[in-house]
């Protein structure tokens, strides 16, 4: 058990740090050793490691991930950015627009992906408008983690929260939209107020050469609209039909995947392997402390003070810090044991969704969309530091968490 244990504790290690201490070992890498040395160690066999794996969640993420990678390849997240960079509107109106298509776009095709494939063409739009690009950046990466909240395929921890709680799409929707509606405008507020008198480009926040020499992917019409038409369809097979999730996800990447037009290989080569890698090892790891009975004697615990995890708020505030510090996958694998038996099932969903996704803003490790947003910046020459995105990143979330705090008080 102590190793059990020991290993458990380093592998989450890692989930926080980015890394194990010491070694050159990332989040994956930690992840799938830790899971190789309990099987090969005799922790956990290999049948129960393997029945561990939640084959639905996996399957659900990788066809979404198809899905919308297929966007990316038509050329339509590109056009996207550049229709809205091109619309003749103030500054404050324009962060109003980014806020509402990052927002959209994220809910319904994966925030991750969306903001790596639009980072780059927003800051090259506001580098040639010559407005300060942090507003933007910050107003879009924000708003991805807060619509990304709303639905059951907005984000890799709200599919694996419905998988494992399963939810039906429509009982997620109603039960994560409503802050999440709410909270889009808190986010352009804080920035309008944050960023006042500061929206003309400053040569300060440039430090190298802002020609990328980047070109634009042409729009092809004719695969946006076939990628339009599947997501259409999955998403009414999630509403409208009892079929699992996971089928009608699979079913609709298989659509895209044959193709006489597009090469399949460059869909999959967008698909986040990975991730797929590190959950897989999660999964194994945390089944393997289930088989020790520590989170049962841990929630019994937590109940006798009165924080229970399977009551929504005690989940709200567990996964508003734990994503924090592990980050938002490993903080839901972490509270999976947890899930099992719950009553409050899309309260419940919910409450990790806006926890994870809400508190994602405080800080710029806080989100994959935070780390791609910085980076995609610096290498175009805008910096944003991390006191930068903590001023406005958190009192956003602040403001966010307090506002889903009250919505999970009343689905209780």
């Amino acid at each position: 058990m102590e190793l059990t244990l020991a290993i458990f504790v380093l592998v989450y290690v890692a989930m926080g740090v980015g890394h194990l201490p010491g070694f050159r070992l990332d989040r994956t890498g930690a992840a799938l050793v830790g899971a190789m040395l309990l099987v090969a160690l005799g922790a956990i066999s290999p049948a129960a490691a393997w029945q561990s794996i939640d084959y639905e969640a996996l399957g659900l993420l990788s066809g979404l991930m198809i899905i919308s990678a297929a966007f990316g390849v038509a050329g339509f997240y590109d056009w996207a950015a550049r229709a809205v960079g091109a619309l003749e509107v103030g500054p404050k109106t324009l962060l109003a627009i980014v806020i509402a298509v990052s927002a959209g776009l994220s809910a319904l095709l994966t925030n991750d992906v969306v903001t790596a494939a639009m980072t780059p063409v927003f800051c090259q739009i506001c580098l040639a408008r010559r407005l300060n690009p942090l507003p933007f950046l910050l107003g879009f990466c924000f708003a991805a983690n807060v619509g990304s909240a709303a639905t059951l395929i907005g984000s890799p921890q709200n599919m694996i929260a419905a998988a494992m709680l399963d939810l039906s799409f429509t009982g997620f929707l109603m039960a994560a939209a409503p802050p999440v509606l709410v909270g889009l405008p808190i986010v352009w507020l804080v920035l309008i107020v944050f960023y006042r008198g500061r929206w003309e480009l400053a040569a300060a926040a440039l430090t190298a050469d802002t020609d990328a020499g980047e070109r634009p992917a042409a729009l092809d019409r004719a695969e946006t609209a076939k990628a339009a038409v599947v997501t259409a369809a999955v998403i009414v097979g999630f509403v409208a039909t009892d079929w699992p999730h996971m089928l009608i996800a699979l079913l609709g990447a298989s659509v895209l995947l044959v193709s006489r037009r597009v090469d399949s290989e460059q869909l999959i080569r967008r698909v986040d392997g990975d991730l797929l890698l590190l959950l897989i090892g999660l999964f194994i790891v945390n089944a393997a402390v289930n088989a020790t009975g520590l989170p049962q004697h841990l929630l019994s615990a937590l109940r006798a003070t009165g924080f229970d995890l399977q009551d929504p708020m005690s989940m709200l505030v567990a996964m508003s810090v734990l994503s924090n510090v592990v980050g938002n996958n490993p903080a839901v694998m972490l509270a999976a044991p947890f899930l099992h038996g719950a009553e409050h099932r899309e309260a419940l969903g919910a409450a990790i969704a806006l926890g994870t996704g809400l508190s994602s803003n405080a800080v710029i490790f806080g989100s994959l969309a935070g780390i791609i947003v910085a980076e995609e910046g610096r290498r175009r020459g805008i910096i944003i530091g991390f006191g930068e995105f903590a001023r406005a990143g958190l009192p956003t979330s602040i403001l966010c968490l307090l506002l889903a705090a009250a919505w999970i008080l009343y689905l209780g």
